[in-house]
């Protein structure tokens, strides 16, 4: 047990130094632009990978579906653009598609993100997308994490572990954040779990995910 605790504050404090760093040199970057009369003709963006498991559930590391390392985090400033909390779902894919927006650049039809750049103005399309979808399918990997896909709404959460194994999870976000009672299988769950599983074959199409074929058959 010592070893265990000795293991893991090693670990905190070798990311949170990491962390500590990164945050210093944006404080760099953004004197820089301010020095050079850039801050105000330059769209910021600050983000990272997945967020990564301090010990929440048992692991460190990433690529599973729950919350803390399904989250990323992302800042942006736009010179003109809304302060504040943009509440709608955003993904990473949606990123280039917002880059080549500002730039003037056509967006290729084959790019299956959405530019942000109406929610950065304060505007809030009104067929902004409603849920989020995920797929993890490297196993057996280093990782040892099994292959699973899932769908994320405003509130509710489905997950489902295939391949070698067929266990599936509901999760409800806004009475357990922390994901931690499966509601999957229990009365009363049975409207959310067949709405969530329609959405998720919606969104396996619309992303052309070849599990969706093989999951047909």
């Amino acid at each position: 047990k010592e070893l265990a605790e000795w293991k893991y504050q090693r670990y905190m404090h070798d990311y949170l130094s990491v962390i500590h760093s990164v945050d210093r040199n944006i404080g760099v970057v953004l004197e820089y632009l301010e020095k050079n009369n850039l801050l105000e003709n330059t769209l910021i963006v600050y983000t990272s990978d997945q967020g990564f498991y301090m010990g929440e559930h048992g692991w460190f590391d990433k690529r599973f579906m729950y919350e803390e390392s399904f989250r990323t985090p992302l800042f942006m400033r736009l010179p003109g653009g809304k302060k504040g909390k943009v509440d709608q779902l955003v993904q990473n894919i949606d990123y280039a598609p917002t880059f080549l927006e500002l730039a003037g650049v056509n967006i290729p039809n084959d790019i299956q993100g959405e530019s942000l750049l109406p929610l950065l103005k304060g505007k809030k399309p009104g067929d902004w997308r409603s849920s989020l979808y995920y797929h993890f399918y490297e196993y057996p990997g280093e990782h040892a994490v099994k292959r699973h896909y899932g769908v994320r709404d405003s509130r509710y959460k489905l997950i489902h572990f295939y391949n070698d194994i067929d266990v599936w999870e509901l999760y409800d976000l806004k009475e357990d954040p922390s994901e931690m009672n499966n509601l999957y299988g229990k009365p009363g769950t049975e409207k959310i779990t067949n709405r969530l599983k329609e959405e998720l074959k919606k969104l396996q199409k619309q992303y052309d995910d070849p599990i969706e074929s093989k999951l047909a058959k």
